[in-house]
């Protein structure tokens, strides 16, 4: 069977040729096709989902191998995902995990999802767009989601090619009608099945009980109030219809600047503190606008900040946090080290490893972000004040804060429903511009391939800070609002105290993992998604394996330096050098790589124990101890 075999050519730029030549004629596959029909996986579609185009005899490579093995199928596409059919699939349609998605298989793509698509022409990588004149033998896809799926056409026949890889191209990267999205579709053709009880499934926070529900669940509804005055958007697009204010509140204060410096309920905790977020109001130059804004925010400010009983800390994240355009460069950065096709590339990049990903700046925004949010989780748990969340729309800053916040406060957040309704409440009726952030209707599709990432394309350069507590209207801050504003704001030297014994304190308890979580900050602690980059590396994809498989390779790696620490003494002792006492294995240092312990053994394999780009250029062992490399002292293991 062709089920699994080794296919020559169509590899990654770097990749080396096959020294293994299949003799197999495309037509002795295609006539066994119909042999194969019969064992070929059900594709599986949603309400709505419609078939577009297919093509079998299709080779998806097996990644972790270099020797460019595949596993044979089909190559589908609907218009909700690009889909790979294997034969090693059907022992697990019968895989009852619990922990399965059932909407997205191992092997399936999400339009939405493709960022990149590639053709191989004659060993040659080069990226696909519009109409082809020639088609390739090799398809690459880039996913969003850090995923590299990569596809053998050699054995395809020639329409089923041209079809499958244009519908790609077509669906992945044309520009799309609104109505045209496949959530229409699915949302006309699945059943609305009426959900009762909100604690047993997920919360869509778009009715006004799902609101006063989760105001009742929080104990926030003694100080906030549910409104409607938004309900058919007739006020405001960007907020949803029913959201929850201050009761003081007027409600027809919320149409006075179509939303803008309403102050807008996030969640409350158990002491009654609560988070609250707030969209700036326009820039304005006029004096009597000024003036007319001063007198609002003014009158908003005193339903909100009532000492001793209520205090509101603000936190603008506008013009003291971080830029979209900061975020933008570092993920751009981040995922290419990611985003690799052959183990060659991935074993040459791998020596750079650890300063890339420090250049990359991802792991300081991510710090970043969490200390931000351990900031305002302090203020809320230990000093019972109020946050208010500043932006320029409140919809992205704002949605992910937020979101962190709750999710280390509120044990209800980190459930699978819980954590479906938080997604619901914060990113989807916050407001976010899904469809402007990841470009989904395509409209801007060469800025998207040149930017590599879906952000808007106004955040090309820094943008200016918007909202009134923003440095450009420092005069607007002390003139209009004078010293109130002030008694909103903690000197940075006592907030950085207060965070600091609140982290160490909390830090050096024992863990309730029904109550406060807070995540470690400090730099060793901050990890990348390992599984995802160790993708090379077949020992570290073992399902479960976790610290067991770690601590096999670690114990072979003891062995190794022990048998090497041996020739060593055994050397000596034929020298008769001076008797010595043997120092401590462990405590020797080791040269290391990013895989290490995975990629710290001699392996009989082509993969060296090494990562050096020169690899093959070594010659002897003189060559291997003159170059550099990073010695990292392994401490007591």
């Amino acid at each position: 069977m062709l089920g699994k075999g080794v296919v020559g050519g169509g590899g990654g730029t770097k990749a080396p040729k096959p020294s293994f030549v299949s003799y197999v004629r495309p037509e002795e596959i295609h006539t066994n096709e119909k042999e194969v029909t019969e064992k070929e996986v059900t594709l599986h579609l949603l309400p709505g989902e419609q078939l577009l185009c297919e093509a079998s005899t299709v080779l998806k490579y097996v990644q972790e191998d270099s020797c460019q093995h595949g596993v044979y199928g089909r190559l589908v596409c609907t218009d909700f995902k690009i889909a790979f059919l294997g034969d090693d699939e059907s022992a697990l349609d019968n895989d009852e995990t619990q922990f399965k998605n059932k909407v997205i298989g191992e092997n399936d793509i999400t339009l939405h999802c493709v960022d990149q698509i590639y053709g191989v022409f004659d060993e040659k990588k080069k990226t696909l767009f519009g109409q082809l004149k020639k088609y390739p033998e090799k398809l690459i896809i880039h996913c969003k989601d850090l995923r590299v799926f990569q596809f053998c056409l050699r054995y395809t026949k020639e329409e089923e090619v041209k079809r499958i890889v244009s519908g790609i191209i077509h669906h992945t990267q044309a520009p799309k009608l609104l109505k045209r999205l496949f959530l229409f579709s699915y949302a006309t053709a699945a059943q609305n099945n009426t959900v009762t009880d909100p604690k047993n499934h997920t919360v869509m926070f778009d009715t006004l009980k799902d609101w006063c529900w989760e105001l009742e669940r929080t104990k926030g509804n003694m100080k906030y109030k549910a409104v409607s005055v938004n309900e058919g958007y007739k006020v405001c697009e960007r907020l949803p219809a029913y959201f929850v204010v201050p009761t003081p509140l007027p409600e027809e204060n919320v149409q006075r600047f179509q939303g803008h410096g309403i102050p807008i309920w996030c969640w409350s905790c158990h002491n009654g503190s609560a988070l609250l977020k707030m969209s700036a109001l326009p820039k304005e130059q006029d004096d009597g606008i000024l003036q007319i804004q001063k007198s609002f925010l003014d009158g908003i400010y005193k339903t909100i900040h009532r000492p001793p009983y209520e205090i509101v800390k603000t936190e603008d994240l506008s013009s003291n946090f971080l830029s979209l355009q900061e975020i933008q460069t570092a993920y751009s950065k981040f995922k290419q080290l990611f985003l690799i096709d052959n183990s060659t590339e991935f074993w040459d990049t791998d020596i750079k490893w650890f300063s890339l990903l420090e250049s990359s700046s991802w792991l300081d925004i991510i710090r970043r972000c969490l200390k931000k949010a351990i900031e305002i989780t302090e203020c809320m748990e230990a000093q019972n004040m109020n946050v208010l969340l500043l932006e320029e729309n409140a919809s992205d800053l704002c949605c992910l804060i937020s979101s962190l916040v709750q999710l280390m406060m509120d044990p209800h957040c980190r459930t699978r429903i819980g954590f479906q309704s938080l997604i619901q409440k914060e990113w989807v009726m916050g407001g976010h511009c899904f469809l402007d952030r990841c470009n989904h209707l395509r409209q801007n599709d060469k800025e998207e391939h040149q930017r590599q990432l879906s952000l808007p394309l106004t955040q090309s350069k820094s943008s200016p800070k918007r909202g009134f507590f923003r440095e450009e209207t420092d005069h607007l801050i002390k003139n209009l609002l004078g010293k109130r504003i002030s008694k909103l704001i903690n000197s940075s030297d006592e907030l950085q105290d207060n965070f600091r014994e609140f982290y160490d304190s909390w830090h050096s308890k024992s863990t309730d993992y029904h109550g406060l979580l807070l995540p470690h900050i400090e730099g060793p602690e901050l990890k990348v998604w390992a599984q995802r980059y160790l993708r090379w590396i077949p020992e570290a994809q073992i399902l479960g394996g976790g610290q067991v498989a770690t601590l096999s390779k670690l114990l072979e790696m003891m062995e190794e330096v022990q048998s090497l620490q041996e020739k060593i003494d055994e050397r000596h002792h034929s020298q008769q050098a001076p008797q010595a006492e043997a120092p401590c294995l462990l405590r020797n240092s080791a040269r290391l790589s990013s895989l290490f312990p995975f990629a710290l053994l001699q392996r009989h394999s082509s993969k060296p124990v090494l990562p050096t780009s020169g690899w093959k250029a070594l010659g002897d062992e003189d060559d291997l101890a003159k170059r550099e490399d990073e010695f990292v002292d392994l401490g007591d293991v």
